[in-house]
């Protein structure tokens, strides 16, 4: 395509050089030729005319011819042969440009000038045998013979040039068919620049980070619920052949308590990491304006606590997200706060610094500085809580964690003089 598109250019540009050749060649002949006939034309006038008019360098035929046709004078080269042109130059137009043929000698330019207006007057021919230029095709044949070295040459930079191009997106291509799903840390190598190649390259590769790290996602997943699963599982299964195979020596009655439990633990593990994939795979919830503080007052007055909940209001503070998710993160942290305090948890909800903060304490035993990322992992309990909540599924926190990210907030753990402090930062709603 870049060959045909350049012969179309060749094409055009070779036959706007023909054509300025051309023209340029019969212009500088047509003005040789008026410069001479203009001066024998001055001498016929003034009767200063040999019988044999002497030629000059560039033109060689001249010729003064009477009205009635007859060659009264002549350079050497045309000397006794017949008129160069039986055309006589009106007398309104006494200068005349032609070319004459003949079947013999070719053709001739010509410059025919009426030595006066009288009908009488003789005219001068000057002119000269036509340029092989213009009389043949031998300048067309150059110039597509010239035109030809240009077509290869673009052919073959156009040829290197796109393959130099494309090279990278083979490189990309090789490598992507070398990456399965057992190998996700493979990437595509980056070509050097800015061009789209690149960017298609980056693109790729970022392509592949999402997808390993939700393959890994996926992999973890099936590897928590395996090993979470597993001992409760067991577990049952133990109790509940242990209680056929000697029906004697266990009461029915206590085994169903234990087989309920451990299916309340099941059922507890089950929907908390489903709600984990759920905030890992779907699509974010639809975001509404929710008020924080609403939001605590609904959640601390709707259940009825172990331990007294005192809220300190701030005001209203608003903020943009999913009402479900939110209010999820604040019970998880109520109960949590609840669960391990002593005599009372707090909870604080205020606005500073175009931020929505959710701060909830409690006056237990708090949580040691090297365990409190520790506690935010998937499944992760600490002594203490195991021994409060024997039944828990250990994703709460996690769960709170990764509600909180997709709201483009935190959750940490920071320090307090006493027991546990829990802050959630969000962005605040602007109302």
């Amino acid at each position: 395509m870049a060959v045909a598109l350049s012969a179309v250019f060749v094409a055009i540009g070779g036959a706007s050089v023909d054509a300025a050749i051309r023209y340029k060649v019969e212009v500088d002949t047509f003005e040789a030729t008026k410069r001479v006939a203009s001066q024998w034309s001055a001498a016929v006038r003034n009767g200063a005319v040999p019988r044999v008019i002497p030629a000059s360098a560039a033109v060689d035929l001249i010729q003064v011819v009477d009205a009635a046709g007859r060659v009264l004078h002549a350079s050497r080269a045309v000397s006794g042969k017949p008129p160069l042109s039986t055309l006589r130059p009106p007398a309104d137009d006494r200068f005349q440009n032609l070319t004459e043929c003949t079947g013999d000698e070719g053709c001739a330019m010509l410059m025919a000038i009426r030595v006066s207006p009288a009908a009488d007057s003789p005219v001068v021919y000057a002119g000269v045998p036509e340029p092989a230029i213009l009389a043949t095709s031998e300048l067309d044949y150059g110039l597509a013979v010239a035109g030809l070295p240009i077509l290869g040459l673009v052919g073959w930079i156009t040829w290197v040039m796109l393959g130099r191009t494309l090279r990278p997106v083979q490189t990309i291509c090789e490598r992507m068919s070398e990456i399965t799903g057992t190998d996700l840390s493979r990437r595509v190598p980056l070509p050097p620049g800015h061009d789209e190649i690149t960017t298609l390259a980056v693109t790729a590769n970022q392509t592949l980070s999402r997808l390993e790290i939700a393959v890994k996602q996926q992999r973890r997943f099936a590897s928590d619920v395996s090993h979470e699963l597993r001992s409760p599982i067991t577990g049952l299964r133990v109790r509940l052949e242990e209680a056929l195979s000697h029906p004697e020596d266990v009461d029915p009655q206590e085994a169903m308590r234990a087989a309920l439990a451990t299916t309340d633990r099941l059922e507890a593990i089950v929907g908390d990491l489903l709600v984990l994939a759920r905030l890992r795979a779907a699509e974010p919830a639809p975001h509404e304006p929710v008020d924080l503080t609403a939001m605590v007052y609904e959640v601390v007055e709707d259940r009825v606590w172990n331990v007294p909940v005192r809220v300190r209001d701030g005001g209203a503070v608003w903020v943009a997200g999913s009402r479900v998710q939110l209010m999820r993160v604040v019970e998880n942290l109520v109960t949590n706060a609840q669960r391990h305090a002593r005599t009372e948890a707090g909870v604080s909800v205020c606005a500073t610094e175009g931020e929505a903060r959710l701060v909830v304490t409690d006056d237990g035993d708090g949580i040691a500085p090297k365990d409190r990322e520790r506690v935010f992992g998937r499944f992760a309990r600490l002594e203490e809580g195991r021994r409060r909540d024997p039944a828990g599924s250990g994703l709460g926190l996690a769960i709170s964690r990764e509600i909180a990210e997709a709201h483009h907030g935190t959750l940490r753990i920071e320090d307090s003089p006493r027991g546990a402090r829990f802050v959630l930062r969000l962005p605040v709603l602007e109302r």
